[in-house]
């Protein structure tokens, strides 16, 4: 946990937000693989977890504005639970280490909630959760106000969050290393990721999301699977760890399975490589993220116009919506306490704003960040280039876009694969910082490591 202050500091910021009433945030609790007993790994909410640092199943965290109480809701073990957990720190000790003054047992969140003044919740991505709030007389719609408040302070990363995220990129940079070790021919595709977790574990986290690892990087979140690595494939792997404190890295590379790229791959490899610089260059506060996103699509029309894939003028391709043939999604996203920073509570408020609405167009509609960028965002930068055989086909049969594809030329690439290279910045006051140290990413440093 950060020093109890910080909680405190972040749970006043919220009160003097949403200014009346009761502001709920229900914590996570255990959830069965298979049966009640046989649980999955526990991920406490990262709301909850943000405004209190407490990692512990069943909590709930009642803030009364008007009151100026803050309550945190939960049962103390028993001795038959203990028999099971070991013995447990109490919640009031946990609750002191986030400066909350008062512990209630769970059965009273709904006294607490008594009455007709405005309660406050986010948006629910759990059944167990949803059926908590039903049993405690909450049937309406989320709290718009304290999705807006809670997407405003939460974007904006502390230098203590910049700590930690760094510390997360860290431990994936390992595992990015660990996957081009030992991805070689005769290797399974599960044998790596199942390495990829185990330096995540090992240094002290989890993984961040489940690791794609795959030969077939056109599939874009593709896991493993038990697919034998042979020479002349490349393997994309887009993995991620979360640290101790659960902050999220996510880094992607794409690198030969034998000891080089063929001449092919590695042209279209750094054509991906090309418009990420680019991207990375054009990082800026007050820049909307979507022109970031739609500078790196034309660099990779570019690239492909060199190659014969595609033809006419790339800024007229990039507007038709050519380019998404081969980049089917978006260039990144938020990063912090989930890899996806909040997108539980709605990409409309999370990447977007009332002016600038999220595109519904093929391609456009899955950039996750389009609004402007603001010192303190954590983003990351991940353009690609991918060869989906069924897509290829479909476009084809209708000569969709014509005047921008070369089909006979594309229909040669119909197992190429796919190639995406992923890096995470800090937004500053003047540009953008890597975070984290600077992973092999260029033909020469990734054949120099095979």
């Amino acid at each position: 946990m950060f020093a109890k202050e910080v909680y405190q500091e972040r749970r006043n910021k919220l009160k003097s937000a949403i200014g009346e009433g009761i502001i709920l945030l229900p914590g996570n609790g255990e959830s069965g693989m298979n049966f009640r007993d046989n649980t999955y790994h526990f991920r406490q909410d990262s709301c909850f977890l943000y405004f209190t640092g407490i990692s512990r199943p069943d909590l709930c965290l009642i803030i009364d504005i008007d009151n100026d109480q803050e309550i945190l809701f939960g049962d103390e073990l028993t001795v038959d639970d203990i028999v099971w957990t070991g013995a447990l720190e109490t919640i009031e000790a946990q609750a002191e280490k986030a400066s909350i003054a008062f512990t209630r047992k769970k059965t009273e969140v709904i006294n607490a909630l008594a009455g007709n003044r405005k309660v406050h919740f986010l948006p629910v991505y759990r059944a167990e959760t949803s059926l908590k709030l039903m049993d405690w007389g909450l049937t309406g719609e989320a709290s718009v106000p304290l999705i807006k408040a809670i997407v405003a302070q939460r974007s904006i990363k502390s230098e203590q969050e910049i700590q930690e995220i760094e510390k997360a990129i860290h431990i994936s940079t390992l595992m990015q290393l660990k996957a081009q070790e030992i991805a070689r021919p005769g290797v399974t595709e599960n044998a790596v990721a199942a390495q990829l977790q185990a330096v995540a574990i090992a240094n002290g986290g989890q993984l961040s999301f489940p690791s794609i690892l795959t030969v077939n990087g056109e599939i874009l979140h593709n896991h493993a699977g038990n697919t034998i690595l042979k020479d002349g494939q490349m393997v994309l792997c887009d993995c991620g760890a979360e640290n101790e404190m659960f902050y999220a890295g996510d880094l992607t590379r794409t690198f030969p399975v034998g000891k080089a790229f063929t001449p092919l791959q590695q042209d279209v490899y750094n054509i991906v490589l090309n418009a990420q610089l680019k991207a990375i260059e054009a990082l800026q506060p007050g820049v909307l993220y979507k022109e970031v996103h739609l500078l790196a699509s034309e660099h990779l029309v570019r690239g492909l116009t060199d190659l014969g894939l595609m033809k006419g003028d790339p800024k007229l391709a990039v507007a038709a919506g050519a380019h998404t043939l081969f980049f089917q999604c978006g260039l990144g996203h938020m990063m912090g306490l989930d890899v996806h920073d909040m997108e539980n509570l709605g990409e409309e408020y999370i990447g977007y704003t009332a002016e600038l609405k999220k595109s519904k167009d093929f391609g456009l509609k899955s950039l996750r960040l389009g609004k402007a960028l603001e010192p303190g965002f954590v983003v990351t930068v991940e353009p690609g280039l991918y060869f989906i055989p069924v897509l290829i086909d479909s476009w084809a049969a209708e000569n969709k876009h014509a005047q921008f594809i070369n089909y006979d030329k594309v229909k040669q690439f119909r197992d190429f694969g796919g190639i995406r290279i992923e890096d995470d910045f800090l937004i500053t006051a003047t540009g953008s910082r890597l975070l984290g140290s600077p992973l092999i990413k260029t033909v020469a440093e990734l054949h120099a490591n095979r």
